[in-house]
């Protein structure tokens, strides 16, 4: 058993090597330009606290700070590594691509172009919909509520770890009709399949909202709707790429299999007398 799986643990070190070198290659080269991510990075929170200003007169007070020796070169670092992970993605995808690809046919091999930028262009947009749609929103909310009372000092490592969560959830979130496509490339998921279980999905959808969101409703409605849209769309996606049959045929393909089974029965059964 393990000789068989030794080729397949041997392409997936290749694999996964290729992956976190260029995830180190694009980590040195992102530390170098680590100053204007951050100011992107923060400038949300900056926003934010000019907002404040203008509401509260404790908001001239409020201000990005550090708690720990040598913070700010653990946050280029959590900059630079969150840069690298978005920049290192097409090369990733490809990876994972090569991986499976053995498993599938010659037409489905073809599709590795329209999954890295596909996946790529999804993950960026998820991204970029968190930055300029919900951080503003969520920031403008948690840090102005309260602040006729409490003078804002936003710890930066807090900040860059909360940001960096964020992202990573509507990056990974927008890729819903990416797989969903693909699931139903290789036959693993129908329309009414995903139609059935759109009742669980949404229950799942606000789980995973609460989970990587501020603890706002605001916020988590934010990300909770758009993933809905998505994954309307990706029923949309999936039944064009792998409708399910009709019922009357699903009934016939059972009534044949049950017949099967009870023919290869009684066969089995004479053959033993």
């Amino acid at each position: 058993m393990f000789d068989d799986l030794r080729p397949h643990l041997v392409e997936l070190r290749k694999r996964l090597g290729i992956s976190v070198g260029s995830l180190i290659v694009m980590f040195f080269v992102m530390f170098y330009f680590h100053e204007p991510i951050l100011e992107w990075i923060v400038e949300p929170l900056n926003t934010a606290l000019v907002e404040v200003g203008k509401k509260s007169v404790h908001a001239a007070d409020g201000m990005v700070t550090t708690s720990q020796v040598g913070g700010a070169f653990f946050v280029a670092l959590k900059v630079s590594f969150f840069a690298a992970i978005v920049s290192a993605l097409p090369i990733i995808l490809s990876q994972i691509w090569m991986f499976i690809a053995p498993g599938l046919y010659a037409k489905e091999k073809k599709m590795i172009i329209p999954f890295i930028v596909g996946g790529t262009t999804m993950f960026l947009v998820g991204v970029l919909f968190a930055y300029y749609i919900v951080t503003p929103f969520g920031f403008d909310f948690l840090i102005t509520f309260g602040s006729f009372k409490f003078t804002p000092l936003i710890n930066i490592e807090d900040y860059v770890g909360f940001f960096t969560k964020i992202m990573f959830g509507f990056g990974i979130a927008f890729e819903l009709p990416i797989f969903a496509y693909f699931l139903a490339l290789l036959g693993m998921v129908n329309d009414r399949q995903m139609i059935d279980f759109f009742k669980y999905a949404i229950v799942l959808i606000f789980v995973v909202a609460a989970l990587l969101t501020p603890p706002d409703i605001l916020t988590q409605l934010l990300m909770a709707g758009p993933l809905i849209i998505l994954y309307g769309c990706s029923i949309l996606i999936v039944k064009m790429v792998n409708p399910a049959p009709p019922e009357e045929e699903e009934e016939e393909d059972s009534d044949d299999e049950n017949e099967e089974v009870i023919v290869k029965t009684q066969d089995r059964l004479e053959e033993s007398k």
